[in-house]
């Protein structure tokens, strides 16, 4: 489970969250008045709608989707985003004949796409102090005003909608973002962009606005893409509006962040074999078949919530989600640590998962004592945070005995 969390020292590890600020500017210096969020990607996981159908349309064609070159797509307006992929593939058709294929496919799966985490959050958090907010999408403007009826509440948290077709130049260009600053009224030196996507964060960038950017490009081979943004993220959970300025978050309890439970179960298999042999520390791994619907809609980082075994009880539980850095995993894994010292292993047994709350994001980490040390430290936070509501109750979900004699 390695990774970095809130209230680590600086120096144990390196953090997945980058903070740049130009020319070492502090970024509570910005002074930030207004937010301008993109969409697709930041605030709402369609952008795995498009793939899919992407995917279905190029192989429809006879072509291998590999989903390379997604920086030539992601964040652009849609029609530049169907001519790029019949650059990439090859396929005997052109832009426009791709997106009209598109775009119904996509339409009817709208209603499908989820609120990324931390979303939610962050724009009830804004709504609460005060703080003006736009959409600024490549999207069509009829398009985002869709997406957004599907999500209850969110169209009255911002002021200001601007779609990709009511401006003249489409990102990478800066025209969006200083459309949506004129409607708000604010300067572009007082607003923060938050951007999923290399060109939205180039965009943000030339219309003079500080830029926050929480890829969807999260490999590491991405990261020089977002090198102008002023702050990188894992995630919105790990937004911390004070070093912005901003009003803190006030709904951390005891190093971790109530989210909306999920649930997983499947038998115990062997992992790695570097839990109890390396680490000290024994997983209880998971095949990939019992968590991989999960993964698209929970980011990396260490979780807690509670694991039950049949015929052995409940028990509070630490686990990472994501490719653990330090061992450079090939695949997205979820490894538990059951927080008990059960003596003897137990594979092939059905594992169920509650899993309650949010510690911290992945991260390396210089050497492997420091590794063990803060996953230690997770474990004391999880066991401080399932002894407390909202997530002790929890300890009594019926799905950690649902088949269980």
């Amino acid at each position: 489970m390695g990774n970095e969390g809130e209230g680590s020292a600086a120096t144990e590890l390196e953090s997945t969250v980058t903070v740049i600020g130009p020319a070492g500017t502090p970024l509570s210096d910005a002074k930030i008045t207004h937010v301008i969020f993109d969409l697709d990607g930041t605030l709402i996981d369609t952008e795995s709608v498009v793939t899919d159908v992407s995917r279905m349309l190029v192989e429809k064609y006879g072509k291998t989707w590999t989903g390379e070159g997604a920086e030539d797509r992601i964040g652009k307006r849609p029609l530049d985003g169907a001519r790029a992929t019949v650059r990439q593939y090859g396929l005997p058709c052109s832009g426009e004949e791709l997106l009209a294929q598109t775009h119904g496919l996509v339409e009817e799966r709208w209603s499908q796409a989820k609120a990324l985490p931390g979303a939610l959050r962050l724009l009830l958090h804004l709504k609460a102090c005060g703080i003006p907010m736009a959409v600024a999408s490549s999207s069509p403007r009829r398009n985002v005003n869709i997406k957004l009826s599907f999500h209850a509440g969110w169209t009255g948290m911002l002021q200001v909608l601007v779609g990709g077709d009511e401006v003249e130049r489409g990102k990478p260009r800066p025209d969006i973002f200083l459309r949506a600053a004129e409607l708000l009224g604010a300067s572009p030196a007082h607003c923060l962009v938050v951007e999923d996507a290399p060109a939205g964060v180039e965009a943000a960038v030339a219309a003079g606005m500080w830029v926050l950017a929480v890829p969807s490009l999260p490999n590491k081979a991405a990261r020089p893409l977002y090198s102008a943004a002023h702050q990188l993220l894992p995630s919105l959970l790990d937004f911390q509006p004070q070093q912005w300025g901003l009003p803190p978050f006030t709904d951390w309890l005891h190093g971790s962040l109530a989210i909306t439970p999920w649930y997983i179960k499947g038998p115990v298999i062997k992992g790695f074999g570097r839990g109890s042999k390396v680490l000290g520390i024994p997983t209880a791994n998971l095949p990939a078949s019992s968590f991989t619907g999960h993964l698209a809609e929970h980011v990396c980082g260490i979780y807690h919530g509670w694991a039950g075994l049949k015929g052995r009880g409940v028990f509070k539980m630490v686990m990472s989600v994501g490719w653990n850095p330090f061992f450079n995993n090939t695949h997205k894994t979820v490894e538990p640590w059951l927080l008990h010292d059960f003596g003897e292993d137990f594979y092939d047994e059905e594992l169920r998962l509650v899993v309650v709350g949010y510690i911290r994001p992945e991260a390396d980490f210089p050497s492997l004592p420091s590794l063990i040390a803060r996953i230690h430290e997770d474990g004391d936070i999880a066991r401080a945070a399932l002894d407390s509501p909202p997530f002790a109750p929890f300890k009594e979900d019926p799905f950690l005995s649902e088949g269980h004699a």
